[in-house]
């Protein structure tokens, strides 16, 4: 008999498409498991509404499912609560530094309208001098910095609450 903590095991092997370091679980985008006699329900919320990864994602999922012995799986989608970077997980975090990306810091970035962007440390040096380059990094969920120290670019995971 399969359990929820088993499929959760599962799917620490589901990569994130577009950041490959990050399984489905460190990114938060499983909400919930549940198990019903042989069927498996799997919740998951988008990054932001539209996300392109998403559907690789669920693909992924129900191919790691498959590939462990479960054929009735059904994925649902919610877009409530909203995903927040809040949902990373600390693993995924260090992940994300070791990899080259600086994880969010704990704040939402209103510089374009308000005040000076974040204070984001450079995952290589961990220089706290570096600067914004482009709101918009390789991904929409990442923004372009360069550190001034080691003159190193690297993408931000931008903080969303």
């Amino acid at each position: 008999m399969v359990t929820t903590d088993q499929i959760f095991q599962w799917l620490e092997e589901v990569s994130d498409p577009e950041v490959p370091v990050l399984s489905v679980i460190d990114l938060g985008v499983v909400r919930d498991v549940q198990i019903e006699g042989t069927k498996v329900f799997v919740t998951i919320t988008p990054t932001y509404s539209g996300c392109p990864a998403m559907q690789v994602m669920e693909d992924d999922i129900r191919s790691k499912l498959q590939e462990k012995g479960i054929s009735d799986i059904h994925i649902n989608t919610t877009l409530s609560p909203a995903w927040t970077t809040d949902w990373l997980s600390e693993k995924g975090k260090f992940k994300l530094r070791e990899y080259g990306i600086a994880p969010p810091v704990n704040e939402v970035d209103k510089s374009v309208l308000f005040a000076a962007p974040p204070i984001v440390a450079c995952p290589k040096c961990q220089s706290q001098n570096t600067r914004m380059v482009s709101q918009f990094g390789s991904t929409a969920c990442k923004a372009h910095y360069q550190c001034n120290e080691c003159l190193e670019p690297f993408d931000y995971f931008k903080c969303l609450k």
